[in-house]
């Protein structure tokens, strides 16, 4: 298994490829995500029970501007893309990565130009991006999140905030020993299960029983242009809690009364630029460090008191918080929002803040299938 707990080793690429380029590059493999908001993507190659990133790359590109209002991407949004996707094509070539998994996800799914877009993409840049499920979404941030867990607890409710959608996957591990429970998430390679395979699915993966699993279309991005029009913020922030509550209504744990009161026995684990932005601003970052987020475990009493900061501060107060920053200022309470919903219904002590996502689970799948990872290996960073 892939050791993504202990966070993977970042490469400089001139110096490691100077003395050795060809040797390096037979085992390169590289995960693209092509989000709502952003453009990311990740060159990695196996060592022994972990991946180390060779290369890195993460561009704002605002795909899914006006794609609430509009049903459609936005030609400057196009344009923004390409661009950064011709940035990746080149490191594919340079890096000459032979397997990779590039994916797009909520805005082109929901667009009505999304196709059409992707076809151009393959016309102008040479990459071929899978437009994935929210299903198969989900699966990856489970499989990215998986090693942060704590062992002690039999429920997990993994939270990814993207731009356009948020994925909940709740998954009830009590009937698997403690020592097997990170390995038996890391395993999720059947893809998640339909509303009506839910029981029939923990026969097929060690025991492991996906409760429900639910693609909400509303990430922040697409949360904060439904009410772009309100202009005072404390009620901007009320209405989008609300419509988000609303939309899970459908989420199986959000009726049970069994699962409600989990608060001792359930984790939550959260990964988002909103997660790891609120985990930055508790710790008083000034510059985002990778290494003292991931992993963190953040109170929910601290949560409620970054929030109520961000709200303190106002629009263009947050514009000028160390740890937010231009790009995220006008994101950040649409995620607080979703978070502070899902806090709220779920009331625990502490959330764990991953500062991981699609590529790693990208990554991590990839190297699996080939092989790479035949022993068991996987340690829980704390």
């Amino acid at each position: 298994m892939v050791n993504l707990g202990e966070g993977p080793k970042l490469v400089r690429h001139k110096s490691e490829f100077k003395n050795g380029e060809e040797r390096s590059k037979k085992s390169l493999y590289a995960a693209l995500d092509l989000g709502t908001n952003s453009c990311r993507m990740l060159i990695a190659r196996p060592t022994g029970p972990r991946f180390e990133i060779v290369d890195a790359f993460s561009k704002s590109v605002r795909l899914g501007l006006d794609l609430e209002r509009t049903g459609e991407l936005s030609q400057a949004g196009i344009t923004r893309a390409l661009q950064a996707l011709h940035v990746c094509s080149k490191k594919l070539k340079r890096f000459n990565v032979r397997r990779s998994r590039l994916v797009a996800t909520e805005a082109c799914r929901r667009s009505k130009n999304g196709k059409k877009f992707l076809d151009k993409v393959k016309r102008d840049t040479g990459l071929a991006l899978e437009l994935i499920k929210p299903e198969e979404e989900a699966r990856l941030a489970v499989i990215s999140c998986a090693p942060l867990l704590d062992p002690k607890v039999s429920q997990v409710l993994i939270v990814d905030i993207g731009g356009g959608s948020t994925e909940l996957v709740w998954i009830d591990l009590s009937n698997v020993p403690k020592e097997l429970r990170i390995s038996a998430m890391l395993d999720l390679e059947l893809g998640l299960p339909t509303k009506g395979e839910l029981t029939s699915f923990a026969k097929k993966t060690k025991k492991v029983r996906i409760v429900d699993w639910i693609s909400v279309p509303l990430g922040v991005a697409t949360l904060l242009q439904r009410y772009s029009d309100v202009e005072d913020d404390s009620a901007r922030f009320a209405l989008m809690s609300c419509d988000f509550e609303q939309k899970i209504e459908n989420f199986l744990p959000y009726f049970s009364e069994d699962l409600m009161n989990k608060e001792e026995d359930l984790q939550i684990i959260g990964t988002s630029g909103t997660v790891t932005t609120l985990g930055a601003v508790h710790l008083g970052l000034r510059r985002y460090d990778r290494l003292k987020v991931d992993g963190l475990n953040l109170g929910a009493a601290d949560i409620d008191a970054v929030i109520k900061k961000f709200l303190d501060l106002g629009p263009e107060g947050r514009k000028r918080e160390p740890g937010i920053g231009r790009d995220r200022a006008e994101l950040i309470m649409s995620g607080s929002a979703i978070m502070q919903t899902l806090l709220r219904i779920w009331p625990i002590t502490s959330m764990r803040v991953a500062d991981r996502g699609l590529r790693e689970g990208i990554l991590y799948s990839l190297m699996s299938a080939d092989s790479h990872f035949n022993e068991p290996n996987v340690k829980n960073s704390h």
